[in-house]
């Protein structure tokens, strides 16, 4: 599928502490309304690239386009206005307040925008995650899908264009992690950019267009699933398989 507008551009992206190299000089395209799925073992680097592109950890290196406009050195809260904002691997509702309150917030402070215009945001985004019954329970006691649910409806009251997704579907029974899917798919139909790191791969595998590998900081490779699934470097690199063990299947 080819992508007319790239919604991100990401080039030579690295960052170090010290001399342990997070990321080095990763660079790939996102096109506008693609889904791009990021795998990797533990410490590839995949989450410190989501806090590269969400803006919460500044670069040493490189550049991010958004849109084609130069967010590099833009703040988080500028990114999240101009449309790029994030879900967590786990969730992190304020747990005090009632599933419409959290998502108001997001919508308050994600956008400029009026009170009146905040809370039909929020409602439209409890509709589409199917939390309206919900909305007065507080959030603390929902259940992990639902607080899985709530993270989606926080991001998409902030009228997202690109969503960075971090392991979302982790804990989850394979009937939740399919309304999940249907959810993130729906998300997607609307036109939203999406980069989803995720370690439960048929779920990964039921939206995405393309697949990026990172290990040790380094993109290894990006194609299409199907492409990438079978690649002998990505089982050695990720499922931890050799070449021998592979033929043997």
């Amino acid at each position: 599928m080819l992508f007319e507008e790239n919604a991100l551009t990401v080039t030579e992206l690295s960052k170090s502490y010290g001399t342990f190299i997070v990321t080095n000089e990763i660079s790939f395209n996102l096109g506008k309304g693609e889904a791009l799925g990021i795998i990797g073992p533990n410490g590839a680097g995949k989450t410190t690239l989501f806090n590269l592109i969400s803006g919460t950890t500044n670069s040493d290196k490189g550049s991010i386009q958004y849109f084609g406009q130069d967010i590099t050195k833009v703040s988080a809260r500028q990114r999240c206005h101009l449309g790029i904002t994030r879900s967590f691997q786990v969730p992190q509702p304020f747990s005090g307040l009632t599933t419409y309150e959290n998502v108001l917030v997001a919508a308050a402070f994600g956008q400029e925008i009026s009170e009146a215009e905040a809370k039909d945001k929020a409602v439209e985004a409890l509709e589409l995650t199917s939390l309206t019954s919900k909305a007065r329970q507080l959030a603390g006691s929902l259940t992990l899908l639902d607080r899985k649910r709530l993270e989606l409806a926080r991001s998409i009251a902030t009228a997202p264009r690109l969503l960075l997704l971090d392991e979302i579907a982790g804990g989850l029974t394979e009937t939740e992690c399919n309304e999940l899917i249907e959810l993130i798919m729906t998300i997607k139909n609307n036109g939203v950019s999406i980069i989803w790191i995720e370690h439960v791969l048929h779920a990964l595998l039921s939206v995405v267009d393309r697949i990026m590998v990172l290990d040790f900081g380094q993109k290894i490779t990006e194609g299409k699933p199907e492409d990438i699934m079978k690649s002998p470097e990505v089982s050695s690199i990720y499922l931890g398989l050799d070449e021998e063990n592979i033929d043997g299947q």
